[in-house]
């Protein structure tokens, strides 16, 4: 019996651990990079309903978050030409593509508000970049296909949807916002009892 679902939960218990050890930064970073590359390595984990894109957005679906809001883990779900506002995170994260391409607009952080500094880069499947107010927070992501469904799965140092952020309007004024999450449930991590079961007729 198969447990598609085991890389996500092995990834939540690593960062639990990870987090637990109560490490700086840059430590965190560092080393919550290799366990979502090996989380990104394969592909088939990713429940159906976490990776639906939507008509109007791009999709955000919380996947675990830890019960005292240590971190959390979404899939961002995109179509062809969706993107977000411009906008940063005021937590750590790590984001790692799954699948397709992404492009990420770079912004300054030092300028008020955050201004276009004309670099960006296209990030494809297993690779990774961080986010933090002290690497680099403000940035704009869209997909970088023309046809298809790219994602990316993220962990951030907070529940990251009822976090207050920040993002720039069609004006380039600093607004408000949270992102809250397009899903109500999360996957079930945790129901194991299928292998189990599997290992007693064994």
């Amino acid at each position: 019996m198969t447990d598609a679902i085991a890389p996500l939960r092995q990834f939540v218990l690593a960062m639990t651990e990870l987090v637990s050890r109560q490490l700086d930064e840059a430590a965190v970073l560092a080393e919550g990079r290799q366990h979502l590359a090996r989380l990104i390595a394969q592909d088939t984990w990713l429940p159906e309903a976490f990776a639906r894109p939507r008509s109007d957005r791009y999709a955000q679906y919380l996947l675990h978050c830890d019960p005292l809001e240590r971190f959390s883990v979404v899939s961002f779900v995109w179509g062809p030409g969706q993107r977000t506002p411009v906008h940063d995170h005021t937590v750590w994260g790590l984001v790692g593509v799954l699948r397709g391409e992404e492009r990420c607009d770079e912004f300054d952080d030092h300028a008020r508000p955050p201004s276009d500094t004309g670099r960006w880069h296209v990030m494809k499947p297993g690779n990774i970049e961080a986010v933090s107010p002290t690497v680099g927070d403000w940035h704009r992501v869209s997909s970088n296909r023309s046809d298809g469904v790219s994602i990316s799965i993220h962990v951030y140092g907070a529940n990251i949807g009822a976090v207050r952020r920040h993002r720039l309007d069609e004006q380039g004024r600093v607004l408000d916002f949270v992102s809250g999450y397009d899903s109500t449930e999360t996957p079930n991590l945790w129901d194991r009892s299928a292998s189990v079961r599997a290992s007693l007729a064994a």
